[in-house]
This record gives C-alpha cells, structure tokens and sequence, in this order.
C-alpha cells in the first residue's frame, strides 16, 4: 500500500531493503582499478620502488567505506524518499569527506598518468585552479538547493545521481589546491587557510534560509510517513544546522590544523631552553684540537700583568 503524498506516493515501509547495483558496480570498479594500478602499474612507474604508502592504503579504504556508507541502502533511501536531513549528511559525506579521502589517497604517480601531459592536464589544471574551483563548488551547493530541483531530482533516479556526479566534480576541483597529489598545484599554508575560510561563509546563506523557514520548502519530503517522528519544520531546521555546522565546523579544524603546523609547530623547539645532546659545533669552542693544560699556562704567561697604580 502507498500514501500520496504531495502528489507523490510514498511507501509506508521507509526501512525496507532496496538494492541498488549501480552503486556496487562503482564500488567494484574503483577497487580492482585501484589494485590493477597498485599491482601492475605501479611497479613498472613509480619513482624508486615505492608504490603506495600503508597511510595511502589506510585512506582508500576508508574513503571506500564512506562513499558506500552515502549511496547505498539505508542511507540514500532514506535521504531521497522521507528526510531532507539525512539527504544533508549524505551531501556532507560526499562533499567534505570522500573527495579529500580520495585524493589523499592516489599516490602523485597514478594521478600523473591519469591526466597525462596534454589536453586533458591542461583542463584539469584550469578546473582545480583556487577561483576557478571555489566558484564551481559553491555554485553546486547553492543551485542543488533549489526547492523545485530537489523536488525534481528526489523522484527521478537518473537526475539524482547526475547531481551527485557533479557535486563530487566540483568537490574534487575545491579540495585540489588543499590536499590534491601534486604538491606544485597546492597552495602554502596560508593561502589554504584564506581560501578555506571565505568559501566556508556561502554554504551558510541556504542553511539560514532552511533553519528559519516557517513552512515546508520541499514538497517532496512534506509526507505522512515521519521518520524518527521528526516533523517536517524539524526535518528542515536539523539539515539547516548540519550544513552550517557539519560544513563550517570541519573546515574550521583543517584551518586550525594548518595554523599550528605551520604557525606553531617549531615554536617550541625555536624557545626551549632544554639542553641539547647534540651540540651545534658553532657554539663549541676549540673544535679544531683539544685543549691541553700546557697550552693554558703558556698563553697566560705570554699575558703581563697589570701596573700597580
């Protein structure tokens, strides 16, 4: 049995299994890439041995667990079909977490390769460009707010994950100049953390707009069949906060991350005043040969004395 609602029907079992094998065909494919490339390809490029790093392996699969965890039963379900929220969290996840993940994660040999020396380098070097890509990510999250394209998407499978794709895209292209595999396409310390604090404030003008609102803004989840029991103005005023908070609090980590390792990380060391076992030889005195007694009081009878006044 279904309810109607909004002129949408809606199955009163929001928990019933769905599978979804597009979702573990995109698994499949990106773990036997990445093992192929680590395995075969690997061996042959990477620069004096060394493939992959245990940190890189350790991020791979975390990124894997994550990017499932968001597009598979019951999160995605639940997302598209009863709350705006949980639709929220699984924005979040692919927005903040599984980009990052994932470019920490591809050693700089394998991205090389991927984008090669040609065209598609100089695209990918255009797109991942600080303007260029800030602009990108946050015209993304402002337009996959608009109340008729979420109404639309959320009841059509093929638009809804074509939106996913692009939020994805454009996330990959902010995180690029952060944490991407080339080292020359990242900025200094400071500049990530300009960069990151101005993007961080657009994310916050959609999540006032849902936290204030005093009616349903998307039909879609406007359904009898309450999730949790959550209301529907209580649905929208918990996605508001997570994107405002989720969002604005995990950038401001990175931040305050990237200001003490680069602000504070030989601070103490610059200040201590611990000793040191290893002596710099500029602050030891005689480092040529030892000093013996007899060269002592040979230099001291070479000195007069000072005249009796």
């Amino acid at each position: 049995m279904l309810f109607a609602g909004a002129g949408v029907s809606i199955n009163p079992h929001p928990w019933r299994f769905q599978p979804h094998p597009e979702v573990w065909l995109l698994l499949v494919f990106l773990i036997a890439s990445f093992i192929y490339a680590v395995r075969v390809i690997g061996p042959r490029v990477a620069p004096t041995g060394h493939v992959i790093s245990q940190r890189q392996l350790r991020l791979f699969i975390l990124m894997i667990t994550l990017l499932w965890l968001a597009t598979d039963w019951p999160m995605h379900d639940i997302a598209e079909e009863y709350l705006y929220s949980v639709h929220m969290v699984q924005h979040l996840v692919l927005s903040y977490f599984v980009p990052p993940l994932a470019l920490l994660c591809v050693p700089e040999w394998m991205f090389r390769i991927l984008i090669g020396t040609g065209r598609t380098y100089r695209v990918v070097r255009f797109a991942t460009k600080p303007v260029v890509a800030g602009i990108a990510f946050n015209l993304v999250v402002m337009i996959t707010h608009i109340p008729k394209l979420v109404n639309l998407s959320a009841s059509k499978g093929p638009l809804h994950y074509s939106l996913h794709i692009l939020l994805v895209t454009t996330a990959l292209m902010f995180w690029m100049p952060v944490c991407g595999p080339l080292r020359e396409w990242q900025m200094k310390p400071g500049g990530k953390m300009i960069y990151m604090f101005v993007l961080s404030f657009v994310p916050t003008i959609p999540a006032g707009w849902l936290t204030f609102a005093t009616a349903s803004v998307y039909r879609h989840y406007d359904t009898p069949i309450r999730v949790w029991g959550i209301s529907v103005l209580g649905d929208q005023q918990a996605a508001g906060g997570i994107m405002k908070l989720g969002g604005s609090v995990f950038i401001w980590v990175i931040i305050i991350f990237l200001f003490f390792k680069r602000f504070i990380g030989n601070f103490h060391e610059q200040q201590s005043y611990l000793h040191q076992d290893n002596m710099p030889e500029s602050e030891i005195v005689g480092t040529q040969a030892p000093l013996l007694y007899e060269d002592v009081t040979r230099t001291f009878a070479q000195v007069r004395p000072p005249k009796e006044e």
